[in-house]
C-alpha cells in the first residue's frame, strides 16, 4: 500500500471514530499557576483513583508545524490517579521524566500539558495549553485552565464537575 493508500486509511479510521464517539475527551483538568516566587507550577486533577499514563509536557515555536519537543518532559508507564502540583519543570522523581530541550520556559513557544486516563481508549485526556504571556497575566491566587485565567476554587470546581 502506497502513502496515498495509507493516508486515506488513517482519515477513514479517524473519522469513524468521530463518527461513533470513540476517543478521548477533552477535559480541564490541568492547569498551571505561578508560585510565590514567579516559578511556573503544574496542577493535575484526574477523575476520582483513576490510572493516568501518557504524562508530557511538550513546548515548541507556535508557528512551527512540528511534532518535535523543544522544551519539556515525558513519562512512561501508569501512575496512580491523585491530585498533585509540582514545578513545571520539576515531576515528581519517581515519575522517571525524560528531559527535551530547555527545561525553561521561552517566550515565542506554546506549552502542552497533559495526561490521558490509563485505558485502552484513554477515555479522556485532562490538557492545558499554555503560552509565557498568560502565565505572565496571572494574578496571586489564579490559574491557567480551560484557555482562560481563573481562580484556584474555578479550576477545582471545573476539574471535579468535568468527570
Amino acid at each position: 500500500m502506497g502513502r496515498a493508500g495509507v493516508a486515506a486509511l488513517v482519515g477513514a479510521v479517524g473519522g469513524a471514530m468521530l463518527l461513533s464517539g470513540c476517543g478521548a475527551s477533552l477535559l480541564p483538568l490541568v492547569a498551571v499557576r505561578l508560585d510565590a516566587s514567579g516559578a511556573p507550577q503544574a496542577l493535575l486533577r484526574p477523575c476520582g483513583d483513576d490510572l493516568i499514563q501518557g504524562l508530557r509536557l511538550t513546548g515548541a515555536p507556535a508557528e512551527e508545524d512540528s511534532d518535535e519537543n523543544l522544551s519539556g518532559w515525558e513519562t512512561s508507564g501508569k501512575r496512580t490517579g491523585e491530585d498533585i502540583g509540582f514545578p513545571l519543570f520539576e515531576p515528581p522523581a519517581a515519575w522517571h521524566a525524560r528531559p527535551a530541550g530547555q527545561q525553561r520556559l521561552a517566550p515565542a513557544y506554546t506549552y502542552r500539558l497533559a495526561f490521558g486516563k490509563a485505558e485502552f481508549n484513554y477515555e479522556y485526556t485532562g490538557t492545558v495549553m499554555f503560552r509565557t504571556a498568560d502565565l505572565a497575566a496571572l494574578e496571586p491566587g489564579q490559574v491557567w485552565a480551560d484557555d482562560r485565567v481563573m481562580s484556584l476554587g474555578e479550576f477545582e470546581e471545573l476539574a471535579e464537575d468535568s468527570c
